[in-house]
């Protein structure tokens, strides 16, 4: 299987560069950079084909800007990314309410509530 992936008109063996989804709620056709990975609503197309795009009577077509240099992610991508994963691998925060049992041991994200011995109990 070849890592590129090519554009999705029938025939076209050229490879992708762009990736089309519609918002059916709006009648828009978006029209943007090739999509990190596949998604089972979006079409990829080569530059050829995304030139020569029409939407059908009656829909905007939305062409998001395509960075052509570098081909990678940018440094603000990268930036945001290891944000991301510094902020996933960082521990919860444990609330000081619920951290601890009554015995000082911790009781995880359940407690046990005890019930005031001069109510009744409501179950009879």
């Amino acid at each position: 299987m070849s890592p590129v992936r090519r554009c999705s008109r029938t025939a076209c063996r050229q490879p992708a560069v762009f990736t089309l989804t519609y918002v059916y709620a709006d009648s828009t056709a978006v029209l943007g950079p090739l999509a990190a990975y596949v998604e089972p609503h979006c079409y990829d197309l080569c530059a050829m084909h995304a030139d020569r795009l029409t939407a059908p009577r009656g829909w905007e077509v939305v062409r998001l800007p395509v960075e052509t240099v570098g081909g990678g992610p940018g440094s603000d991508d990268l930036e945001a990314l290891a944000d991301a994963v510094r902020e996933a691998a960082r521990p919860p925060a444990r609330a000081a309410d619920d951290a601890d049992g009554p015995d000082g041991m911790r009781r995880g994200h359940l407690r046990v509530v005890r019930s005031d011995p001069s109510r009744p109990d409501p179950r009879g």
